[in-house]
This record gives structure tokens, sequence and C-alpha cells, in this order.
């Protein structure tokens, strides 16, 4: 791989800006929360670096790399993905009630990180080519693609990680010319399919957030303590927050899983409505970067892939957000590039890396045109 000022030049500046913006918010949030949890806590931030310099390593190879390499390993990346995920549910870690992490030398690995990329990539190969709405056929395949991993995924089980795989494979159909007919039949397997899981494959915690999500007061001291905590830190943020280090409901340990579920309020909370703004506009500008070369490239395959990543992003910001908000129920889905996690940042950080390969080398006329008025 040979270094060229030609791509650098090409590399795309607001996209990379949004991402180190998203970056230093958690940072710093995660240093705040540290600062209640002694040596323990700086540990945290310790791996957060290493994944993040990891993860910068990979990104860039990737972003020097033609992105178009995935294509032609589409079908041995999904049989090694589920492959890890069967493998997990044997000889992986059990953490908060979930079988879903190899653990190697003190870091921790989870395989459905690595099943979010891989059903992008597989779901924008398979859909690329094909013209016009999706098929009853079109519609069974994917859902088969994709029902693997959402399978066991739940077996571990994470709710919230198989939801957002659900979640990509429908932002993808609705791209790819969804039917009215066929969002009333998935509407009708979502309802069989959360009647089957909540007999045989929830656990009793998760049950138990869904039930505190529909009525807050059935359990405010366990499940409902957690999201009244995570409201009053947002609310108390006001406008500039009350500074790095001086959240009450973080620094005393109000706030659960501050570091990775409620990340949202601890911002909220220390930055204030200033950061929240930071944080909103970061993420936007990262979509919009996204959407808008999904919009100009030649092929496809290149704009499903972009679509799938922008997809993934927007919805686990929206659903992280909502659960700290009280709008949503709690399912674990962590807020990109800012919760604490290092598979889910280096799996973030490579996704940027595509979508860079494709600014450097899906280089159209247009696109030219465009990037230098």
């Amino acid at each position: 791989m040979r270094f060229s000022w030609t791509k650098l030049r090409r590399v795309d500046g607001r996209m990379l800006l949004a991402t180190l913006v998203l970056i230093s918010l958690g940072f710093s949030a995660i240093y705040s929360i540290t600062l209640s949890q002694g040596g323990q806590g700086f540990l945290l931030i310790q791996k957060q670096f290493i994944a993040l310099g990891l993860g910068l390593v990979v990104a860039i190879f990737i972003a020097w790399s033609n992105y178009r390499w995935t294509q032609s390993y589409v079908i041995p990346f999904y049989i090694l993905t589920n492959l890890a995920l069967v493998v997990v549910l044997f000889l992986g870690e059990t953490i908060r009630g979930t079988t879903g992490w190899f653990s190697l030398f003190g870091f921790h690995f989870q395989p459905v990180e690595l099943a979010k990329l891989c059903v992008i990539v597989v779901l924008a190969r398979y859909f690329s080519g094909r013209g016009g709405d999706v098929s009853w056929r079109e519609l069974a395949e994917s859902g088969a693609i994709v029902g693997l991993p959402v399978f066991l995924t739940l077996c571990q089980p994470d709710l919230g990680s198989a939801l957002l795989l659900v979640g990509i494979w429908s932002a993808f159909l609705f791209f790819a010319g969804l039917k009215f007919k066929h969002i009333l039949l998935l509407v009708l397997v979502g309802v069989v399919g959360l009647v089957f899981s909540w007999q045989f494959l929830f656990a009793d915690y998760q049950k138990a957030r869904l039930v505190s999500f529909v009525d807050p007061t059935n359990d405010p001291m366990g499940q409902g303590y957690n999201v009244q905590q995570a409201i009053i830190a947002v609310g108390s943020g006001g406008l500039f927050g009350r500074g790095l280090g001086f959240g009450s409901q973080s620094q005393l340990k109000f706030i659960p899983e501050s570091q990775t579920d409620f990340i949202f309020a601890v911002i909220a909370e220390e930055f204030g409505l200033v950061g929240v703004l930071l944080l909103f506009g970061a993420f936007f500008l990262l979509l919009h970067r996204l959407l808008k070369r999904a919009r100009l490239t030649r092929d496809d395959f290149t704009s499903f892939l972009l679509l799938g990543m922008a997809a993934l992003f927007l919805i686990s910001f929206l659903v992280n957000v909502g659960m700290n908000l009280g709008l949503l129920p709690v399912t674990g889905i962590a807020l990109p590039f800012v919760s604490y996690g290092g598979s889910a940042l280096i799996m973030s950080l490579i996704m940027v890396g595509l979508a860079q390969s494709v600014v450097i080398h899906d280089v159209t006329a247009k696109q030219v045109l465009i990037e230098r008025k």
C-alpha cells in the first residue's frame, strides 16, 4: 500500500471532523466517570485508548485500500461471523447475563459488533444490481440471511443487538423499494417473533426492562430507577452543564452503566445543552456526509454500503438517546464512537475507514466537480 498525496487530498475532512468530535466527547465523559471509580476507572480509559489506537490503524489501512475487495469475501465473511457467534455461546464470557464476549489478556471482544458490519456488507452485495421493488423472494432470502445472526444473537441473549440487526435489514428493504404488503407481513412476523422471544429467549432482566418501560412505576427502585436517574441528569445540565467531573448524578454513581448505556446522560449533565447540541451536530454531519456520498456513487453496492452504515449509526443514536430520555426501553445499545467498549469503537472506526475508502477510490466526474465547488 503506497502513500499518495492524491488520495490524502480526497479524504472527506468533514466526515473525519465529525468522527473526532464524537470520540473526543466520549473520552471526556469516560474520563469524568473514572474520577469516581478510582484506579479501576482509569483502567477503563486505558483500554479505550488502546482500542482507539488499534481502530485508527485498521481504519487508515482500509481507507487507503480499495473497499471493493469486500465484495469478493462476502461468503467467507458471513460464515466466519456466524461461526464466531456460535462459538461465543460455548466459550464466551458472561457479563450482566449475556454470553457474548471473548476474553483474552484482560480485553474483551464482542462478535456481534462484527456481525453488524457483516450484515451491512452482505446485504449491500445482495441488493446491488437488483432493479425495481423488492419481490417476495428477495424479502425471504434477505430475511434468511439476517435471520441466522439475529437468532444466534438472541441466544446470548442480546436483545438490543438483535433488534439493531433487524433495523439494518429494514433500512435496506426501505431503500431497495419495499411494498406496503411486505410491511404488513413484517409487522405480523415481528409480533409473532416478540411473543416467541418473550416465552423462550428473553432473560428475566430483559422482560423487566420492557415492563418497566410500559409502566415506570412497576419497579421504581430497579429497572425504572436507571431511567429516572438518567432523566434527572439530563434535566440538571442546564445550558452549559455542571462542568467536567462535577456532575452529581455521575460522580455519586446514581447513573448505572454510565460509561455505556447512559453516557449521553453524563454528557448532558456535565456539558449541558451546548454539549448535547455539539453531539447532535457531529452525528448529523457524519450522517450527512455518508448520505451525500451514497448519492454520488456510481454503483448500487457502494450506495447500499454507505446507506447501511448510515442506518446503523442513526438507529443506534436514536435508540440510545431515547433510552436516556425514557422514550424507548433500555436495550443496551451503545452510542457510536462515544460509549465505552473497545470492540464497538474499533468496528465503528472500520466503517468510517470503509466510507473514506469510497471517497478516495469511487471518483466520478460529477463528484470531482462538486468537490471543487
